[in-house]
């Protein structure tokens, strides 16, 4: 299946083709830009237009064989010189602005992610330093058809208005074909059992997967297993294949539904049950009304861990830990040892636990 592109990607190819056109004065038609995934990608502009002081130019979103709400969107890039030191960025139509707490991008700020906001910045600052220019830019990022595209999405719920959110921290997007993802699982955990690994990591992606390498270095590299939404499936595939203990790694929001018993944790097939992690609160210690009142109200999972790591609620981040190694253990009838660790999106262990088959089987067999 044939891979494509991020929004952050083409923002950032746009960013440098305006820029460059900016600069030289001739419009730019290809764009190169080196993505996160590690890798060079060109772009074709779809237009590139240049005046005395501002550059435009845009492209259509490649999404490759997995077609989002995004998928042919046109992104564009317009870079104009500033009496402001320095890069300033922003959105402009089309792309959402961020008006409720619990997301990686500050409230009033444009819904352009952290990645593709480095992306888009070291882009631009090495296009200035090749050329030895120090004067200020001042780079929008627009989508004109980006409001509604948005209403096919969860940014609504999420508190981002007036258009989609700039994202992705590969810069390509990878083809999702359940049944293809789910073979790929069964294969992982095929070859992890002829490499003779007994204990498996298995995580809910890229970035969860490098702090779980990091967590368990004594492990081949063969032990460690992307699941993706597939929690469930996954276990059942290792209790199948007679792996003895399995590790979950992963953060926040997938987790906090695994503790709920949610096994497919993709953010349509699911939302996250705020009252449920209200109560993980309760039972770890939280009498505070208000606090409580505010888990319920929050905007995210990742929200909520914020809330209980500023107020030292330790004892939350455990618990959930425990609830996804029952859910677990339940889902697939005992057999096997679980456990769980939960880290922040910056890589920080905020819990860990563990249950072992047979341990309370009353517990997680309710």
């Amino acid at each position: 299946m044939r891979s494509g592109y991020t929004t952050g990607a083409c923002a950032t190819a746009t960013t440098k083709a305006a820029l460059l056109a900016l600069i030289t004065g001739e419009a730019q038609m290809e764009s190169t830009i080196y993505l996160p995934v590690g890798k060079f990608a060109t772009f074709v502009m779809e237009s590139c237009t240049v005046e005395e002081n501002v550059a435009e130019a845009g492209t259509i979103k490649d999404a490759g064989d997995d077609p989002d709400a995004t998928h042919g969107a046109l992104i564009q890039s317009t870079v104009s010189w500033s009496e402001t030191p320095g890069i300033t960025l922003d959105g402009g139509i089309g792309v959402g602005r961020v008006t409720k707490e619990g997301l990686p991008v500050p409230v009033g700020e444009a819904a352009i992610n952290p990645v593709p906001r480095k992306m888009i910045l070291e882009t631009a600052a090495e296009v200035l330093q090749n050329h030895n220019i120090s004067r200020g830019i001042m780079i929008i990022i627009s989508v004109p058809d980006g409001e509604k595209m948005a209403e096919k999405t969860l940014n609504k719920r999420l508190g981002i208005i007036g258009g989609i959110s700039i994202l992705g921290t590969r810069g390509t997007v990878i083809p999702f074909s359940s049944s293809a993802y789910m073979a790929s699982i069964v294969q992982a955990v095929s070859v992890a059992k002829a490499s003779e690994c007994e204990h498996v990591v298995i995580t809910t992606g890229g970035r969860s997967e490098k702090y779980a390498m990091q967590q368990y270095p004594e492990l081949p590299e063969e032990a460690f297993i992307e699941m993706g939404d597939f929690v469930g499936f996954t276990l059942k595939q290792c209790k199948k294949q007679g792996i003895k203990k399995v590790s979950l790694v992963g953060m926040m929001g997938k987790f906090s539904k695994v503790a709920h018993g949610v096994m497919m944790v993709h953010s349509k097939s699911a939302p996250v049950d705020f009252d449920f992690l209200a109560n993980v609160a309760v039972a770890a210690g939280v009498k505070d009304e208000k606090l409580i009142d505010e888990i319920k109200q929050a905007n995210t999972a990742s929200q909520v861990g914020d809330l209980m790591a500023e107020n030292g609620v330790d004892d939350f981040f455990t618990i959930l830990c425990e609830n996804c190694c029952l859910s677990g253990l339940k889902e697939i009838g005992g057999g096997i040892s679980i456990e769980t660790s939960l880290y922040t999106m910056k890589g920080a262990l905020l819990g860990k636990a563990g249950k072992h088959d047979g341990e309370n089987e009353s517990n997680w067999n309710r």
